[in-house]
């Protein structure tokens, strides 16, 4: 493949991946405003509390095999119902080990309420196994346009949902619903689009080969997981589950650009890189590329949003979430290093090196302890803050191989991403001084996100840093487009 047929593809997977992460947590951005201000902190955080095991076991059922099927450039049909059955035994599996730990859950947490939560939201956990193969066969092909359309209307179903139970009164139970619904939906209309049916076969051979690459993954996985979920258990634990609502919400509100924008980057970039996974030069030559264009916007918006997070919160969702907005702020900090975390490891795996991916995470876990323990015999914020700390000690960890692998080394990584934390602290400073100006507090948002908007415009315009004029290059034509069609 060319540099400029690399290019077109990357821009379209970009292009229509980015459109569906907006269709979708937009949507489920404005369902989430309109629960928050229903619903409470506390039954926030009772479902924070069955999302630690839900995540946990979805990263067990998927088991690497996703990853192994797309780096796989000849996987055939036997493979893809391999790793379907695979898929559904393990789903099987864990929603029955989840539905019979329900009491234990209960009384860790000191919740009975848990007890009914726990049994119903255990189907989910095989609903997203359906779903897994067929997802994986459309992200192999780089068609996230029929993605895209998935997204939206599971997104608009399950809101619809949520809303209409929680304006009836169901409390807690319009967001199991919610989850259900949008669970159910996309694996629906997934099998419907994807036009793919398994086999009634199984191959020991290609499940040995895909578990060869997986398991490291897997764990890999697992031990981010609780590396994640870590913090909602010991907040639900130590503190209650009022408080796990405002750090979910924080969290929601954090992982609205920078979770959502990595996951775009990391959907589009294994696939695409996977196919020059043997030319070296190449693929230096594209990480360079993609950290530069990725960091600049991520950096902008994560500062933006940690200077504008309480004026935000307080009209979005009200004054009872005051404390989420200290909450986002401390987390934006953290949150901004998503992509750079994520590419780097994606590097890792492109290379085949899962088993690097392993100990990097290993190592990444152990560090944990340290902000765990801080919150536990101090306070959340200890926590929070020691957190942000590891963030950058984990790029450190993730950063570290490509200098064997890419010959690209930490050093040559900070050089080229620092540019772009020049100009988000330029705009994010300012902005975050309005914030003190006594206004109420829509008036102040309207203000900050207006002078915030134009002063990184600005700024990006004087500085013409080259990854800004490629993005820019990319963008203009594709609104240009749009506005001709109108």
């Amino acid at each position: 493949m060319t540099n400029q047929g690399l290019k077109a593809k990357t821009i379209r997977g970009v292009t229509w991946t980015a459109l569906d992460t907006v269709l979708k947590y937009g949507i489920t951005f404005v369902v989430g405003i309109v629960l928050a201000r229903l619903l409470t902190p506390d039954e926030y955080g009772l479902i924070g509390i069955l999302t630690i095991f839900i995540e946990l076991f979805n990263i067990i059922i998927d088991g690497g095999f996703a990853n192994a099927l797309i780096r796989k450039q000849d996987a055939e049909d036997i493979d893809f119902s391999t790793v379907f059955y695979t898929n559904l035994l393990l789903s099987i599996c864990m929603a029955l080990l989840l539905y019979c730990s329900a009491g234990l859950i209960a009384d860790f947490f000191k919740r009975e309420e848990l007890i009914p939560l726990t049994h119903i939201m255990s189907s989910v956990v095989v609903i997203n196994s359906l779903a897994i193969v067929q997802r994986t066969r459309l992200t192999k092909k780089i068609d996230f346009k029929t993605q895209t359309k998935v997204s939206f209307f599971s997104s608009v179903f399950s809101g619809v949902v949520g809303i209409t139970m929680a304006f009836t009164g169901f409390g807690v139970w319009a967001l199991v619903g919610q989850q259900i619904a949008s669970a159910l939906m996309t694996a629906i209309l997934l099998w419907y689009v994807s036009k793919w049916m398994p086999k009634w076969e199984f191959s020991w051979k290609s499940f040995k080969e895909m578990w060869g690459f997986g398991w490291k993954l897997l764990l890999s996985g697992i031990f981010n997981s609780l590396s994640s979920q870590v913090h909602s258990a010991v907040i639900g634990k130590c503190f209650s589950p009022a408080t796990l609502g405002q750090y979910t919400r924080a969290h929601q509100f954090g992982s609205l650009f920078s979770g959502n924008f990595t996951a775009v980057i990391q959907r589009v970039t294994f696939p695409v890189l996977s196919t020059i996974q043997d030319d070296l030069n190449r693929l230096k030559s594209s990480y360079k590329r993609v950290i530069r264009m990725t960091v600049l916007p991520t950096f902008i918006l994560m500062m933006l949003l940690a200077a504008c997070a309480k004026p935000l919160l307080i009209t979005l969702i009200g004054e009872k979430w005051d404390q989420a907005s200290v909450f986002l702020q401390i987390l934006c900090f953290n949150m901004m290093l998503f992509p750079l975390h994520s590419l780097n490891l994606n590097a890792i795996q492109v290379m085949g090196r899962s088993d690097l991916t392993l100990k990097i995470n290993i190592i990444k876990n152990l560090l944990i302890i340290i902000p765990v323990t801080l919150g536990i015999l101090f306070n959340i914020y200890w926590m929070l803050v020691a957190d942000v700390v590891k963030g950058y000690v984990c790029y450190y960890l993730n950063a570290y191989y490509s200098r064997y692998l890419l010959n690209y080394p930490i050093e040559e990584q900070v050089k080229d991403i620092m540019p772009s934390l020049g100009v988000a602290l330029g705009c994010a400073v300012p902005t975050y001084l309005i914030s003190f100006i006594l206004l109420p507090s829509y008036v102040l948002l309207f203000i900050q996100m207006i002078f915030g908007g134009v002063l990184a415009l600005i700024i990006c315009e004087k500085s013409k840093l080259p990854e800004y004029l490629e993005l820019k290059g990319i963008v203009m034509p594709i609104i240009n487009k749009i506005i001709k069609r109108k």
